[in-house]
């Protein structure tokens, strides 16, 4: 499906990348530089980069559908994202600068014991390992489909391989600094390529605006443009009270607990510049999370008005709605570039995953193993080589268990899948139960730290949807996801806080 145009572009857009990897990897940063970039980052460009993992390949395709087949109420939850902002970079962020290390664990290690840290990253590695690899699967769906005809197969192994191989590059080459600089690239191919579809797809409608905000108004006996639900139902994900109270929980677990966002924060000089770098980061996203739903709003207009977009593919239940436009409509030239875009998106996500997990591989486990045994720290060039060597490593793994979801996929369907991709949040509760305890009281212990994050996983594992029916049958609907974080975090932070102060580290 696609042409020799379409390669060119694709192939431009790669060398850049690329280019850009290897200028960052000139400032021959070492040891803990290579995770920090010697603390200079400009703050816009770590906002941008932030945005930019968050629009991971599952927004790209993912976003377009929600509003597609519901309404805007999503963009609701971003009003519990500027909350987490401002708590993370109020409290989290001043703690973490004031600790020192490379890794957010480090600040647990401190206030805690080293095991704790270890734990923590542990939690956090396995979670990482799940949902990007997960992840990395259903990106390499539609950019097999597009670029070879097939999602199935060879083709899906060496789209797996090509974003891997891409993102694992320059992230060896030029450790975070070429992440951020990278991200800021593709924020922009991302945005640019879905602000030409907006274009292409209200040429397509040929309506004026105000007639198609009408169809809007009264889709199927509702209205697709409601921003605000104001219900009380617990099993709806996106309500108001959802949106203030679990999202906001949820964000703050993923900007102050997850080592993947937090680290680029670290970059900045100084803490007000890192909390300046998360607030606009959030800022930015209001405007872009909309771009993406007014995508899936024109789709469906679209379809109104012209009939099903390409009707004789396999149903896949509107999951590829986008990904269908683009095989249709978009020119030659322009597939390419959206392709680009996807792969930005894909690569990402990716990219600042490997970074996070190889600085926490080096900060958490492997630092103190040295002290523990009394040896003598690595040089910094010394241990800049070992991180390229557990980069690569990562994104074997990574690969690896993408490959595996496939035949996962094959063998027990998607529910599996959205499992896996979901996994973050059986880690997040934990820990954010134990940095809440250690941030806001002088209460906790290695060991009720340790019971915290067992807890946490395990609140989420008994109100997770496969098993909430055990439970209350089926005449109770779950909880939705937000408030499923909810009791799981207030549970484990209440575990955590069982620990007797003076069990606290000198």
């Amino acid at each position: 499906m696609f042409s020799m145009i379409d390669w060119a572009v694709l192939a431009a857009y790669m060398a850049a990348v690329l280019w850009i990897g290897v200028c960052a990897g000139r400032s021959k940063e070492d040891g803990d530089d290579f995770f920090l970039a010697g603390r200079s980052m400009p703050s816009w460009a770590v906002a941008v980069s932030v945005l930019a993992t968050a629009l991971s390949a599952a927004t790209f395709i993912g976003g377009p559908q929600q509003s597609y087949r519901g309404d805007l109420t999503y963009i609701a939850s971003n009003a519990g994202g500027l909350i987490a902002v401002l708590i993370v970079g109020f409290i989290f962020l001043p703690a973490f600068y004031a600790a020192g290390t490379p890794s957010i664990y480090g600040y647990l290690g401190q206030r805690f014991s080293v095991g704790t840290q270890a734990a923590a990253s542990g939690m956090f590695m396995l979670g990482r390992l799940l949902a990007s690899g997960a992840r990395l699967f259903i990106t390499a769906i539609p950019f097999s489909l597009i670029a070879f005809g097939s999602a199935e197969g060879w083709p899906l192994v060496i789209a797996i391989l090509l974003v891997t191989v891409a993102a694992a590059a320059y992230t060896m080459l030029g450790g975070i600094r070429a992440v951020i600089w990278t991200d800021v690239l593709q924020a922009v191919v991302v945005v640019g390529t879905v602000s030409i579809a907006v274009f292409v797809l209200l040429s397509r409608i040929d309506l004026p605006i105000s007639e198609i905000v009408d169809r809007l108004r009264v889709a199927d006996g509702g209205n697709k443009l409601q921003v605000v639900d104001w219900s009380l139902d617990p099993a709806k994900p996106y309500t108001a009270w959802a949106s203030l109270i679990g999202f906001t929980i949820f964000m703050v677990a993923a900007f102050g607990t997850d080592q993947d966002l937090t680290q680029r924060m670290l970059t900045c000089r100084t803490p007000r510049k890192a909390t300046w770098a998360v607030i606009l980061s959030n800022l930015i996203g209001w405007p872009v999370v909309l771009l993406f739903l007014v995508v899936g709003l024109l789709l469906w207009t679209e379809e109104q008005v012209h009939g099903p977009i390409l009707p004789g593919l396999p149903d896949d239940g509107d999951r590829a709605v986008f990904l269908r436009f683009i095989l249709r409509d978009m020119p030659v030239g322009l597939r390419g570039l959206m392709v680009a875009g996807l792969f930005a998106a894909a690569m990402s996500s990716l990219d600042s995953v490997l970074n996070a997990l190889a600085s926490s591989t080096v900060a958490d486990l492997l630092r103190p193993r040295r002290i523990r045994l009394g040896l003598p720290a690595r040089s910094p060039a010394a241990e800049t080589r070992l991180t390229r060597f557990i980069i690569a490593g990562w994104a074997a793994l990574l690969a690896c268990f993408a490959m595996g979801c496939a035949l996962w996929q094959t063998a027990s369907g998607q529910t599996l899948i959205d499992f896996a991709l979901g996994v973050m949040v059986f880690a997040y509760a934990g820990l954010l139960g134990v940095f809440a305890t250690a941030l806001l009281t002088k209460r906790g212990s290695p060991a009720s730290a340790a019971a915290a994050m067992g807890v946490g996983l395990m609140l989420v594992v008994a109100m997770d949807p496969s098993v909430w029916p055990l439970w209350f049958g089926e005449q109770i609907p779950p909880l939705a996801f937000p408030w499923r974080m909810t009791v799981a975090a207030t549970g484990a932070f209440l575990v955590c806080l069982s620990g007797r102060p003076n069990a606290l580290r000198k």
